[in-house]
């Protein structure tokens, strides 16, 4: 696991009408500040990615579908250094994944139907704070492809 993420399991609480699905409280020893809440659909194959913020901490949660989020640890001096994670989330396991600043993350829709993936950000959306990398034309160790275990 790369040092400094977090993984929170999240409850669902259903009944007959439905079910409500926590995320994020600010009493919650993770929640760090309010920036901005958005929510970023997903085809299944596609891949959005690779994101590195220079100062904003991710919260994810996918509330509809499934992903594959990785994650690369290129911050010089950490314990994980150029260690990469995956982590699948969704229908099939409701978590909250914190993502520090300087960690690349990117996410690829798996399963049949698209996912929405919610993002409670520490700060609002700023074009100069964040790195867009390729997700194909890059020095990270990580092949998006299908693995065939």
């Amino acid at each position: 696991m790369i040092n400094d993420v977090v993984i929170k399991e999240l409850t669902q609480i259903p009944d007959e009408r439905g079910k409500i699905m926590h995320m994020l409280r600010k009493d919650d020893d993770i929640f760090e500040e309010f920036g901005e809440i958005y929510f970023s659909i997903v085809y299944p194959g596609a891949i959005k990615g690779w994101h590195l913020h220079k100062k904003m901490t991710l919260n994810y949660a996918v509330v509809n579908g499934m992903i594959k989020l990785v994650l690369y640890d290129g911050r010089k001096g950490s314990p994980t250094f150029n260690e990469v994670q995956e982590i699948f989330m969704g229908d099939e396991n409701y978590v909250l994944v914190k993502i520090p600043a300087g960690i690349t993350n990117g996410f690829k829709g798996i399963g049949t139907k698209p996912a929405i993936v919610a993002n409670c950000a520490t700060l609002a959306h700023d074009p100069q704070e964040i790195i867009r990398i390729d997700p194909l034309k890059n020095d990270i160790p990580y092949d998006w492809e299908l693995k065939h275990r």
